[in-house]
């Protein structure tokens, strides 16, 4: 099975209504205050989500408080909350912190006239311990070919074709939707190892328009998928550009989230394991880095603005970056590659 996260689902319509109306006229000014900034719609209906668990356990608990009038006590109370009440993460809680405090630094620069007094307390209490709750799921190629045969072998040449991309690009699933047909031509290969998208692709950013990238894809590691499950659309008379599609309402459509997490499911089943696609973007990243390449190289290629980024989605083991560098010899120079080697 698709790793799923579980949040409680407290806030229900009939509490949300008991939120006071000074609160609500808070969170609704800070949220058209993220509007103004053209921040993405996802990212405002997650601060409104947090903000109704905050104002809701307000309600249930704080006595429905003026957040003006709030305490470190209060947020000290509402972190203990999270914790020992829902079982939250200790990343989810800071998460949670991080939204009231975004009001509050809101409040504090632009409601200054109404309340000149106001500051922001939240950072004033310390955070818990960024603690992981869970193993990440480390992909190898040895664990993903079995799969891409198996699904081959079953004919099932969409998902091979949406698995092998995550793997050969390091895209994000919303933005593996966002891929064309007509992306992948001979006239799009650079290097003659890289499919170059001839146009920028939405990705994630703070945004309403993302961040819009040129994406690179592994032309080895894609294009066998490609091919199978261009000739499979031409033999189901799918005549739409987006590669990942779905037959809904009578007629093919573009793919959505929902199917690509239902097929995360099949390989978590075949795999034994938690399989989610995020996880084939730290496999991209991991590599690129065991193929020698150099990490400004990868930063370049994953479309990050820092290098940290690339030891952050290199799965590969202290070991194993020691085994470029040491053998029975001793020091060996290291080896490096260019993308015609990939």
């Amino acid at each position: 099975m698709g790793r799923k996260t579980v949040y409680n689902n407290i806030c229900t319509p009939e509490l949300i209504a008991q939120i006071s109306d000074e609160n609500n006229e808070l969170m609704e000014g800070f949220l058209e205050y993220l509007h103004s900034l053209d921040r993405s719609p996802n990212t405002i209906d997650g601060y409104k989500n947090d903000l109704e668990i905050f104002f809701v356990w307000n309600v249930q608990h704080n006595n429905n408080k003026f957040f003006i009038d709030f305490t470190k006590r209060d947020i000290l109370k509402y972190q203990g909350y999270l914790l020992h009440e829902l079982q939250h993460s200790s990343k989810r809680v800071r998460r949670l912190r991080s939204t009231i405090s975004s009001m509050s630094n809101y409040i504090e620069a632009m409601m200054d006239d109404l309340y000149p007094t106001f500051k922001n307390i939240v950072n004033k209490i310390p955070a818990p311990d960024d603690v992981p709750v869970r193993e990440k799921t480390i992909l190898t190629d040895e664990m993903i070919q079995p799969l891409l045969d198996h699904l081959v072998e079953k004919k099932k040449y969409q998902q091979a074709c949406a698995l092998a991309l995550a793997l050969a690009s390091g895209s994000r699933k919303s933005e593996l939707l966002r891929f064309k047909t007509h992306y992948f031509t001979d006239d799009n290969i650079i290097f003659g190892s890289l499919y170059r998208t001839p146009e920028k692709i939405k990705t994630k950013g703070r945004s309403s328009r993302g961040k819009p990238l040129v994406k690179y894809t592994l032309v080895s590691k894609f294009k066998p998928y490609y091919d199978l499950w261009m000739e499979e659309r031409k033999r189901l008379g799918i005549d739409i550009d987006d590669l990942f599609v779905v037959y809904r309402d009578g007629k093919w459509q573009p793919a959505t989230i929902t199917l690509l997490d239902s097929w995360a499911d099949t390989f978590s089943n075949f795999l034994g394991i938690d399989f989610y696609f995020h996880s084939c973007r730290h496999r991209f990243t991991t590599y690129l880095s065991e193929s020698g390449l150099p990490a400004e190289v990868i930063k370049n290629i994953s479309g990050w603005e820092s290098i940290d980024m690339v030891s952050l989605y290199n799965d590969s083991s202290v070991e194993d970056e020691f085994g470029k560098y040491f053998s029975k010899d001793g020091i060996k120079p290291a080896e490096t590659k260019d993308l015609s080697d990939l």
